[in-house]
């Protein structure tokens, strides 16, 4: 097994917090890893993303060359659409439906979410909704792990062992929380592939 994973997203939506998750349920269960980040004007809504690289056998570089993600994870749907030149042409987006407008010009929703569309392989969910609608509002990172949760080739459980180790330390009510979350949107991208 060997998968690349692009994370991206603006400052402050919980992408490393992805990153650990993912990186934590691969190490369990054997993997190498490597994992790179750029942090830009974080703080101030800026563009962040994560390399993220997993492999049965050991990895070299950090840093994934374009063409070679199997799947971009984006927090928003404009990040989606930038990091498509990182995406391999059987690759997954998995992306929010809930823009981030943090550009003066930033285009319609409706026309980035086309554009997705587009693509072979994609899931979009309203991660903001998911997470509402689950009883842990500000869970929307989760939401978005459990949409791609399918297609990353980890046992849901090591996954779910993961959600509980980093959420631990906030008490077992948020990390239930996070953990309904998670299984709800899983559920939703796997109805929406027809893989249910």
């Amino acid at each position: 097994m060997a998968l690349d994973i692009l994370i991206t997203g603006v400052g402050g939506q919980g992408i490393l917090s992805i990153a650990t998750i993912i990186g934590r349920a691969a190490i369990a269960g054997g993997l190498h890893l490597k994992q790179s980040e750029v942090h830009g004007m974080a703080q101030r809504g800026g563009a962040v993303q994560s390399h993220l690289r997993l492999s049965e056998t050991p990895i070299w570089s950090d840093l994934i060359p374009r063409g070679g993600a199997g799947m971009i994870l984006a927090m928003e749907p404009m990040e989606a659409l930038r990091y498509l030149d990182w995406l391999s042409p059987d690759g997954w987006v998995i992306a929010n439906t809930v823009a981030v407008p943090n550009l003066a010009a930033y285009p319609p929703v409706d026309d980035l979410l086309a554009e997705i569309r587009k693509l072979r392989h994609h899931v979009l969910l309203d991660a903001l909704q998911a997470a509402r609608q689950s009883g842990a509002p500000r869970a929307v990172n989760v939401a978005m792990l459990g949409a791609a949760s399918p297609f990353l080739g980890l046992p849901v459980e090591a996954l779910e062992a993961s959600i509980r180790e980093q959420f631990a330390r906030k008490g077992q009510d948020v990390a239930d929380g996070n953990l309904v979350v998670f299984r709800a949107a899983r559920a939703a991208a796997l109805r929406d592939t027809g893989r249910a």
